[in-house]
């Protein structure tokens, strides 16, 4: 009888969607309160789309850089904690040697086929640091290619959110009309938004959805709260 083959599935983009899940949620909340805020002043749609289209730009930008800056410091601190292990294993290879021991022996491994192990392995100095860099630190190295492409993809996720709250003051001219279509449009996009990630992530799509548009919405509401308030003033 002829096996079926097991496919195991595993999600593999994990940063892409944490980087997406920073700049969409911010993009969906932030022009979605200062339109808002704005639409309650004396000022044209005109204006509010202008001051909506800079926000997005400006907070696309300041996103962006900093996936860039926080993807560029985990990159340096995984290659600083590199350079200590390897300095640490020429320097003092007996004490490397015995966590490494340690180590296999708390996984389960019988003394002798943890030296076994620690013999083979400790052969190979570069081997020998990743081993320690992945199981003592608990470090992944970095892609060297990552800030750049978390900063581009937080940007672009920041303009996509950032337009959805914003079109219904591109096509209408009526203010009270535009907040109330960009209110819904917003919690529809969050919706939809939480329940995809919610099903690249392996949880109940409806239920990250609901979770993201009621996270969402109450902090699209505080936002706009504190834009009225000041644009009160």
């Amino acid at each position: 009888m002829s096996a079926t083959p097991h496919h195991e599935r595993h999600f593999l983009g994990s940063e892409t969607v944490r980087d997406v899940v920073i700049g969409m949620s911010d993009g969906l909340t932030v022009p979605f309160a200062l339109a808002a805020g704005l639409a309650g002043t004396s000022v044209t749609n005109r204006l509010v789309v202008v001051a909506g289209v800079a926000e997005i730009v400006a907070g696309a930008i300041a996103m962006g850089l900093g996936g860039y800056l926080a993807a560029r410091t985990d990159f340096a601190h995984y290659h600083a904690e590199m350079r200590r292990e390897r300095r640490e294993i020429d320097e003092l290879p007996d004490e490397e040697i015995r966590e490494v021991a340690e180590f296999l022996e708390s996984q389960g491994l019988e003394k002798d086929d943890a030296a076994t192990v620690v013999r083979s392995l400790t052969k190979d100095p570069e081997k020998w640091v990743r081993f320690m860099m992945r199981f003592e630190l608990g470090l992944e190295e970095p892609d060297p290619k990552r800030a750049s492409r978390s900063a581009l993809t937080i940007g672009l996720s920041y303009i996509l959110g950032g337009f959805v709250p914003l079109l219904p003051y591109i096509v209408t001219m009526d203010k009270q009309l535009a907040l109330a279509g960009s209110l819904l449009v917003t919690l529809a996009a969050l919706f939809i938004f939480g329940a995809v990630k919610g099903q690249l992530t392996g949880v109940k799509p409806a239920m990250a959805g609901l979770q993201t548009t009621v996270i969402g919405g109450l902090a699209a509401g505080a936002a706009f709260f504190i834009a009225r308030l000041v644009s009160a003033i």
